[in-house]
Parts: structure tokens; C-alpha cells; sequence
């Protein structure tokens, strides 16, 4: 159970930055005992890896707060988010996989399950905060950017911290993420209304 929930709130963390959680489990792998990579996954605790890995958070720290270029980064991350959200999940729940030693296994198990997973739910927060993204910049003229994306990023290595030292706090962050689901789904509905009633308004007279 511990397992799972550590999967899903890596997953989630990647659907946020793709490259926080991955980092996060390949540094406290490398250097602490908080996590214990399995055998497929101990590739995230390599060096080249980590400074790759650290570039790229680089890149899309800067890119994702920059009205405009944050949007065009979001387009990017739809496939990079779901991936990352996969082998978090993957490494992350404890999960064995046979993607290296025995590719043609794969599918024929059940191995893929937990990527699958990740996917998923990285895609689903990744389409939520691209969904947000550009809310937030026609209200705050591309000002709230910078502010959205730091909270993200915050976010993002709380969680992953989270998920593998107190797994279970992941369930407070679920309720978190739908309730904010909910909130969001209904405030742009109100929002479609409103244009909608402000449009009639402006025929009529």
C-alpha cells in the first residue's frame, strides 16, 4: 500500500516538473538510505543522469515562467510530464521491470501496470496545470506566472519528499488535487456564463 501510494505521489510530482522527482529519487538513492532503488531503476542514482536531469530542471524552471514561452513549454511537456510520471511511478512503487533485460516480456506481463499508472495520473495534473496556466496569465496580465510556477515547483519537491518519507500524507494531496478539480471545473463554467450573459447584454442593446 506504502508502495503505491509512493508511486502516486512521484507520478503526480512529474505531472508538476518531470524532472524534480526523477532527480529527488536519484540523489536520495546515491546519497542517503531513504530510498532503495530496485534493480532496473538503480540507473537514476548515475552521475551523467543526475547532471542531466539537473540541466533540463534548469531549462524548464526558466521556460515555465515566461508568459507565452510557458505555454509553448506546456505543449512540449505533454509528452516529457507522462513519461516522467511512468517511471517514477515504476521506480518509485518498487515496481520490478524487464524494459532493459527482457523488452519483449514487457507487454506480456503485468510489469506494465505501474507505468501505465504513472501516466496517467502524470497526465492528468499535467492537463490540469496546463488547463490553469493560461487563466491565470489573462487575469494577471502574465504577471502570475513566475508566482504559479515557483508554487508548482514547490509543489513538486514537497510532494516527492512526501511521497517517499511519509507516503501516507499522499492521500491528503489527493483530496487536495480533487477538490481543487472541482473548484476549477465550476469557476470556468461560472466564467463561460458570464460571457455568455455579458454577450446577450450587448446585442440587446
Amino acid at each position: 500500500m506504502f508502495e503505491v501510494l509512493t508511486g502516486t505521489g512521484l507520478a503526480a510530482s512529474a505531472g508538476l516538473n518531470a524532472y524534480i522527482p526523477l532527480l529527488i529519487m536519484g540523489l536520495l538513492a546515491r546519497y542517503t538510505n531513504l530510498i532503495d532503488l530496485p534493480g532496473g531503476w538503480q540507473w537514476l542514482g548515475n552521475g551523467w543522469v543526475m547532471v542531466i536531469l539537473a540541466v533540463l530542471l534548469a531549462v524548464e524552471v526558466v521556460a515555465d515562467k515566461v508568459p507565452v514561452l510557458d505555454h509553448l513549454n506546456d505543449v512540449v511537456q505533454t509528452v516529457v510530464r507522462p513519461t516522467a510520471g511512468g517511471l517514477a511511478f515504476g521506480a518509485g512503487s518498487t515496481s520490478e521491470t524487464v524494459t532493459v533485460s527482457d523488452p519483449g516480456s514487457f507487454f506480456s506481463s503485468s510489469q506494465w501496470v505501474p507505468m501505465a499508472t504513472g501516466v496517467l495520473i502524470a497526465l492528468g495534473v499535467h492537463l490540469l496545470k496546463s488547463a490553469a496556466r493560461p487563466v491565470i496569465n489573462a487575469t494577471t496580465a502574465g504577471f502570475g506566472a513566475p508566482v504559479a510556477s515557483t508554487a508548482e515547483d514547490a509543489t513538486s519537491v514537497v510532494m516527492s519528499l512526501v511521497a517517499i518519507i511519509l507516503p501516507v500524507l499522499v492521500l491528503v494531496f489527493l483530496v487536495g488535487f480533487f477538490l481543487f478539480l472541482f473548484w476549477f471545473i465550476r469557476r470556468r463554467k461560472d466564467r463561460r456564463r458570464e460571457r455568455q450573459a455579458a454577450r446577450a447584454a450587448g446585442f440587446n442593446v
